[in-house]
């Protein structure tokens, strides 16, 4: 098959039924039949590749997961109900009492609670480093110290890490380094091709990008996707065969939606540099931007989340908020919609003023999902909200 990202997104297929449908049909079974007695041993003896059950296996969501397998440059992979799922399945299949995890500080907060509040649990403890300080990760580094992992672009607040020095001091300590790659998708971005041994993936945002279906996929390197396999057909948070369907068919459009978002939000951050009531504005692709070298050396374009900040703080936050007129108030990223959310007065509103500035969240930060909407309205409700 050709190398070329939209044809594998598009011509990667099971096997077709005996109807021979041109496009892949659901797989709604909880389990599999067999031949005889030979068959069924030799299917659970794994010295056959077949589906035995929907927890292990099924073709929708062999499917997804071999497209991604492809588009990221791995070797195999897992699919999984969420993306948070995913996140924790990775590391409590690969992690043991007793590891230690060295991450950007700049999380998903349901990563942050899992990083301090649950596998410490285990006795699985994990100290963070800032993303602006990559010289001082190897300081951290304990004889006990097995991951390294990080977000990039980072949520909410879109920095970048540079991926090459990430994969030197894990090579070089000889430590697994995963990234989550969800907000560049693997049109925009592939870690592995970096070094990464796993790359993760929410496919509830970009992916799906109609705000669907939850999902989540974890790839990389065979040896290591078998221990998540193992650990997930016993634990159970496979990906639904459903899920699996539609998110397959949306990575068939990824590459021209993506492009399209990605030209959307570079207008709609070139206006808000531009607007008096803004004082600062981070998007990838943005020379102002603190990392916009790394970005064009790793990333295709940048992106679709764009990273504001309103002068007057958490007020004139809650009251930008309340403008918006045609953009969605939702904590989902994305969509075809453009969402737009204010961390410090909702989603990061528990967290003290000074934990939030460790992960860049100033009172006054507003994160900005840019959508498929035709470009100038998303501008207009955006700048009508700003007259504060």
């Amino acid at each position: 098959m050709s190398d070329f990202f939209e044809t594998q997104a598009i011509r990667t297929q099971t096997e077709r039924s005996q109807f021979f449908e041109h496009s892949t049909p659901l797989y709604l079974t909880s389990s599999f039949v067999f031949e005889d007695a030979e068959d069924m041993r030799a299917s659970f003896a794994e010295e056959k590749e077949r589906n035995l059950y929907s927890r292990f296996s099924n073709p929708n969501t062999t499917e997804f997961v071999d497209k991604i397998v492809k588009l990221e440059g791995a070797e195999a992979g897992y699919a999984f109900a969420t993306g948070m799922s995913a996140v924790f399945s990775t590391f409590a299949a690969l992690l043991n009492s007793g590891d230690h995890i060295i991450s950007s500080r700049s999380v998903f907060g349901s990563t942050h609670s899992l990083f301090k509040k649950f596998l410490p649990k285990w006795n699985i403890e994990t100290t963070y480093f800032k993303v602006n300080e990559p010289d001082k990760i190897e300081e951290l580094i304990q004889p006990n110290t097995k991951i390294l992992y990080a977000e990039t672009p980072t949520n909410p607040a879109v920095d970048i890490l540079d991926l090459e020095i990430l994969e030197k001091l894990a090579k070089k300590h000889n430590l697994l380094l995963i990234i989550d790659n969800c907000f560049a998708t693997p049109y925009l971005q592939n870690p592995i091709k970096f070094g990464a041994d796993l790359v993760i993936h929410s496919a509830t945002k970009l992916i799906d990008g109609q705000g669907r279906v939850l999902g989540g996929v974890t790839v990389g390197k065979k040896d290591l996707i078998r221990e998540i396999y193992l650990f997930s057909r016993n634990t159970g948070p496979a990906m639904s065969p459903f899920n699996a369907w539609v998110l397959s068919k949306s990575l068939e459009t990824l590459a021209i939606r993506v492009e399209k978002h990605c030209e959307n939000a570079l207008k709609v951050a070139t206006f808000l540099e531009e607007n008096t009531n803004v004082q600062l504005v981070k998007y990838p692709f943005l020379k102002s931007h603190p990392q916009y070298e790394i970005a064009k050396k790793q990333m295709r374009l940048g992106g679709n989340v764009i990273a504001f900040e309103i002068k007057g703080g958490i007020n004139a936050g809650r009251k930008f908020l309340n403008k918006i007129k045609m953009c969605s108030l939702s904590a989902n990223l994305g969509d075809t919609r453009t969402i737009v959310t204010h961390p410090a007065s909702t989603t990061h509103s528990k967290l003290s003023t000074e934990e939030r500035l460790e992960v860049g969240i100033t009172d006054g930060l507003v994160r900005c999902s840019v959508g498929l909407e035709n470009v100038e309205d998303v501008i207009n409700d955006l700048k009508q909200a700003l007259e504060i």
